[in-house]
């Protein structure tokens, strides 16, 4: 070997910036805290410092909310049209196709038989990342075909919602989800099988007004937007200033629109609870959400660049 080719074989190393490594931590938008982003998993997206509630996506809420191994998908086989030829910056064929590329799904819901600490639900929710949860013609038969299997197999229904309204572009095809949906419930109810409803952020528009509001138990996120219109369109119908936060989970508690605002980390047991006593089964005790991780040095640390 010679000398030339020694040094080769040996050159100096490549310092390891930040950017070579995995992005392992997070900053709060509210607290700005930063946040070993396996914590923030394990704790369901619910900030460990301020309890700041990020947007969950939908497996992971689906698990959160389920025994493991018992969802059983039912949905997924429904895909709106485009009736009204409608076209805005692009044609809605064209949107429609970009999002199902996105989230590798034909519609904005995810429905499916699973059991809830032994007992069965039909669970529902409704996914933001696909056209804003936006309420088309197949989002509300989606819902009401997952109801119609609760009713006829005695399934208590649990509805995870978040939408931005009603779909623009199918129109009033869009509205006629609101009766739709609520028909369906009305028949769940007539059977006395329990229909709750979770409301995440955000929650507004004809779902806020419809199927999302009529729940026997509503359940609200902490600090979740839910309300039918806009805080400037309300002021400029009604002429009048608005109370600060008036379309968070907090105020409509306080009064009397929804029944109680949880730390999602708590819903399992809560549901659990509320299905068992409303369908006069035993009482089940589910697992609870632990968050125990060693997180490793923040960035500037160990692992920063050096001056």
């Amino acid at each position: 070997m010679t000398l030339a080719r020694f040094f080769q074989r040996r050159g100096p190393k490549r310092e390891q910036s930040n950017d070579d490594l995995p992005d392992l931590w997070s900053k709060c938008p509210n607290c700005g805290a930063q946040i070993y982003n396996k914590e923030l998993e394990q704790a369901l997206r619910v900030c460990p410092k301020c309890a700041f509630h990020h947007r969950l996506p939908v497996k992971k809420r689906i698990e959160a909310l389920t025994d493991a191994g018992s969802f059983e998908l039912t949905s997924g086989k429904v895909r709106s049209v485009d009736a009204l030829k409608f076209t805005d910056t692009e044609s809605y064929p064209s949107r429609l196709e970009r999002t199902k590329k996105k989230t590798g799904r034909e519609n904005a819901i995810m429905a499916g038989r699973a059991t809830l600490g032994g007992l069965r639900i039909q669970l529902i929710v409704m996914d933001f990342e696909y056209s804003g949860g936006s309420m088309g013609s197949a989002e509300g038969e989606e819902i009401t075909r997952a109801v119609e299997i609760a009713t006829r197999e005695k399934r208590a229904v649990v509805l995870v919602a978040t939408s931005g309204g009603a779909r623009m572009q199918e129109g009033a095809l869009s509205l006629m989800q609101m009766a739709k949906t609520t028909f369906a419930l009305e028949e769940l109810g007539m059977e006395k099988m329990p229909y709750i409803t979770v409301l995440t952020d955000p929650t507004t528009g004809g779902v806020a007004a419809s199927f999302a509001a009529i729940g026997d138990v509503i359940v609200g996120e902490p600090g979740a937007l839910v309300g039918f219109a806009g805080q400037r369109v309300i002021q400029q119908t009604i002429k009048q200033n608005l109370p600060e936060g008036f379309q968070r989970t907090e105020f409509l508690e306080e009064h009397g629109m929804i029944d109680m605002v949880l730390d999602r980390r708590e819903h399992r047991q809560m549901l659990a609870d509320l299905i068992s006593t409303m369908t006069n089964q035993p009482a089940v005790e589910v697992k609870a959400i632990e968050v125990e991780v060693t997180p490793p040095p923040a960035k500037g640390g160990l692992f920063g660049r050096r001056g």
